[in-house]
């Protein structure tokens, strides 16, 4: 489909709708939309919106349990949230925050908060997830998952110029079939991904 400039594609294995490739912003265009992010740990508004994910995924872990915030941004107010609640965490971040050594160990959780919309290339990514992801652990991920398309085109999440990929709830359910996690929806645009032990 097409959307004013915009060629959009749908992968019919997983239903995922994603910009055409050659379409797709440069490192420079994409880091500078990332810089008017205000994600301020102080702002009590961010924190509730960051809770959507930590509310439903912080039961499932164990005290002291290592978490990784995988694409925290320029402000990593979900890090800071995990260690007030008695976490081990870490952020990462290809922009703001990248040590490739966090890369190099696993973890009993994950998070990606408004991150998976951005990812030019979702299948490695997850795979690199997976590696990442100790047996047992948990991905959490927070996203705006697409549900109609005769609203697509006017759709406020579509018009973010870094956005290339959206997903539905199926697409994840997918995503997780093909790596053997288990999947569940506990909320709107929520999905807890548990790695077999």
């Amino acid at each position: 489909m097409t959307v004013g400039e915009r060629d959009y594609w749908r992968c019919q294995r997983c239903e995922a709708t994603f910009l055409e490739p050659s379409q797709r912003p440069g490192l420079q265009t994409e880091k500078a939309e990332y810089d008017q992010h205000d994600n301020d740990v102080a702002d009590a508004g961010y924190r509730r919106f960051l809770a959507r994910l930590s509310d439903v995924l912080l039961p499932r872990l164990r005290p002291a349990d290592h978490v990784l915030d995988f694409g925290c941004g320029p402000g990593p107010a979900l890090v800071t949230m995990l260690r007030e609640a008695g976490y081990v965490a870490q952020g990462y971040d290809p922009f703001y925050a990248p040590d490739e050594t966090l890369l190099r160990r696993q973890y009993d959780a994950i998070t990606c908060t408004e991150v998976i919309e951005h990812l030019h290339d979702p299948a490695g990514t997850f795979r690199r997830l997976d590696e990442l992801l100790a047996h047992g652990g948990w991905l959490g991920i927070m996203t705006c998952f697409q549900t109609d398309d005769d609203r697509f085109a006017n759709w406020h999440y579509r018009r973010d110029p870094t956005h290339v990929v959206f997903y539905r709830e199926a697409t994840l359910h997918r995503v997780a079939a093909q790596f053997g996690w288990h999947c569940e929806v506990p909320r709107k645009d929520v999905a807890l991904m548990q790695k077999a032990t």
